[in-house]
């Protein structure tokens, strides 16, 4: 076992807090929304109805960053394009309003992928993690509960009112824990959150989803010369830290 006293040379100085995006770092949204769209049997396109709700989460975010809509948390967003996707995909009158609301919270239940709990807990170890998620509080810790994710602390947009990439959202997490920026590093599958986290002086690391979009859609997984760190997944990354 690695000595979780062991130096990281390369990181000066080494980062107190990890705060986790969460959406496709951690967990499997498409695999997890794909099954319970089929589940349903509909007789559609389970992954393309996936991909299609997905597809309206930061055009909704994008309103209520620039004031068109008042703070709303991602439950009613995803709500929202949810009653947009099933009329699109001709399904509206087979869902009433229960259903919606049950299929809405599939969102909590996104199941984590296969590294993500030992990974967590090698990392824990040496330092303290967190969520940096634009999920909402409930949805979060829903999700923590049922997938056993072992964190120090779950922030959210929704305690800053703000979404990411603003900036408010990453210097939130340090204020939070007293730290500076150089002190807090954004680990995420995603380079615009991560480059909007170094433009703030956060550290970064990347870890790579290859299959968050499914089977069929290429994730952008390419090392980008910006972060500290880039990760096969959640072990390597443990590694990578000494843990």
């Amino acid at each position: 076992m690695t000595d979780p006293a062991a130096p990281i040379a390369h990181l000066d100085p080494l980062p107190v807090v990890l705060a986790f995006d969460v959406f496709g770092t951690v967990v499997d949204w498409y695999g997890s929304i794909e099954r319970e769209v089929a589940a349903l049997g509909l007789g559609i396109d389970a992954g393309a109805f996936a991909l299609a709700w997905r597809a309206g989460y930061q055009p909704a975010m994008a309103r209520v960053r620039s004031g068109e809509l008042g703070w709303t948390k991602i439950d009613a967003l995803h709500r929202m394009i949810l009653d947009d996707v099933v009329e699109r995909f001709g399904v509206a009158d087979r869902l009433d309003q229960a259903a919606r609301r049950s299929l809405n919270l599939a969102w909590h239940r996104l199941d984590p992928w296969p590294d993500a709990v030992e990974g967590l807990g090698r990392l824990r170890r040496r330092f303290t993690l967190c969520t940096l998620s634009n999920g909402n509080l409930a949805l979060l810790a829903d999700m923590a509960k049922r997938a056993a994710l072992p964190w120090d602390l779950i922030l959210s947009a929704e305690v800053f009112r703000h979404y990411k990439p603003d900036p408010e959202a990453y210097l939130g997490v340090c204020e939070v824990f007293d730290v500076e920026p150089a002190r807090m590093m954004l680990v995420a599958a995603h380079h615009d959150d991560l480059a909007a986290a170094r433009a703030c002086g956060c550290r970064t690391a990347h870890v790579a989803r290859p299959l968050e979009f499914g089977p069929k859609v290429a994730a952008d997984v390419a090392p980008r010369p910006g972060n500290d760190l880039h990760a096969r997944d959640f072990r390597d990354l443990a590694r990578q830290l000494g843990c």
